[in-house]
């Protein structure tokens, strides 16, 4: 089977944060690092990511919550521990979705307005 190399923006944001947010914290994740392939997120929050997904035409993957408690983060949030009981949902949700052996490029980087989050992970996908 062909495996193809896949760079995950994967995200953590609260409900109040919108599009500018978003891309602001993906601006920052992805600074000096491959183009993004694929974005990723919560399954439960992928509705609020459809809109930066169609505007940079990305496919957005919506990544269960068990799959995010198993993905070890490399930064720790208590908000994000006590809501999703994972460190870090950007960081979780970018690991998760790049698949098995994948790798953070940068970790967890926050919107200015700190409604968003957003982490870069690189796996294959096959």
């Amino acid at each position: 089977m062909e495996r193809h190399a896949v760079i995950v923006a994967g995200f953590g944001f609260r409900s109040s944060a919108g599009l500018s947010s978003l891309r602001a914290a993906l601006v920052q994740a992805q600074h000096g690092l491959p183009s993004v392939t694929h974005l990723a997120t919560a399954s439960d929050k992928v509705p609020a990511l459809v809109p930066l997904a169609e505007a940079l035409g990305l496919p957005l993957i919506g990544v269960l919550p068990e799959r995010l408690v198993e993905a070890p983060t490399l930064t720790s949030s208590a908000a994000s521990l006590a809501a999703r009981r994972t460190g870090s949902v950007s960081e979780a949700s970018a690991l998760a979705a790049a698949g098995p052996g994948a790798r953070l490029l940068s970790p967890r980087c926050i919107s200015a307005d700190r409604t968003a989050t957003c982490a870069i992970a690189e796996g294959y996908s096959t």
